[in-house]
């Protein structure tokens, strides 16, 4: 299924991408822009061959559909167990049915560089909302669980809120000093972290905000030295403190103590080329 012409980046989704997605993205953008992305990493092919006498492992068969998009594709986000959506540069949404289901009518938010945000019907494909708002050009957006809400960050520096039934912007939180990169909502719905782009330790940084108190700062996480591309709340462990997760241009993913804003973990992602 097809949704035409629609964005080139920012696709929004009532689940979260995973930390293991959001660091790729971060590094892909950064070795993206040095030019064509080329393998160099030295193979050892004895590393991987099994012993002598040892019983062949079962390959499992990856399942494989038809080209849709004919440009670059940015993103690809699961929507359920069995039903992801992919977004790229050639303006087209597609939605790939993993296993045969029907669909349940659900919703589809997308944000855009063209400074508009769009509510979608999964089923039909069909637009049923858009909105823009001159310089907004939104870099993520993000579902409000259990909620008509949804929060998007752009360019222009600001957060905002969205009513998903009256397409309108509920609240502005206000404007950061740099752009506002990724958005997350804690499993509580109580806080909403976002990122900012930066460089040499200026900006760089992750905010927490109370989403009861719109616009009201509660922390922020700082350390990184380049863009702070993603983030989000680590899942919660019972017995431990509130974590949440950023990843930089400058190759490390930081893990936060969500309350004390200190920094437990470092790691350094080392590539060689």
């Amino acid at each position: 299924m097809h949704f035409a012409q629609v964005h080139s980046l920012s696709l929004s989704l009532s689940l979260s991408l995973s930390l293991s997605l959001c660091i790729a993205v971060s590094y892909l953008k950064v070795y993206c822009r040095m030019g064509k992305l080329q393998s160099k990493f030295r193979r050892r092919s004895d590393l991987y061959k099994a012993k002598e006498g040892a019983e062949p492992t079962p390959v499992h068969q990856v399942e494989q559909y038809e080209p849709t998009h004919t440009d670059a594709i940015n993103c690809v986000v699961s929507l359920t167990s069995d039903l992801c959506v992919s977004g790229g540069h050639d303006q087209f949404l597609d939605l790939q049915f993993l296993w045969p289901r029907a669909c349940n009518g659900s919703k589809l938010c997308t944000g855009s560089r063209d400074n508009s945000m769009r509510l979608w019907d999964i089923e039909s494909g069909e637009c049923l909302h858009k909105h823009t708002i001159s310089r907004n050009l939104v870099t993520h957006v993000c579902w409000v669980p259990g909620s008509t809400s949804i929060v998007q960050t752009s360019e222009d520096k600001t957060i905002r809120v969205w009513d998903s039934r009256t397409w309108q912007v509920t609240n502005t939180f206000p404007a950061k000093q740099y752009i506002q990169t990724h958005c997350d909502i804690s499993s509580n719905c109580y806080h909403l972290l976002s990122s900012s782009n930066g460089f040499g330790g200026q900006g760089c940084e992750a905010t927490l905000w109370d989403l009861r108190q719109p616009g009201c700062k509660v922390a922020e996480y700082r350390g990184h030295l380049q863009t702070t591309a993603c983030c989000m709340f680590v899942p919660p462990r019972p017995g431990y403190p509130a974590l949440v997760a950023s990843s930089s241009y400058d190759s490390s993913v930081k893990i936060w103590d969500q309350n004390t804003a200190g920094n437990t973990h470092t790691h350094i992602l080392v590539i060689c080329f």
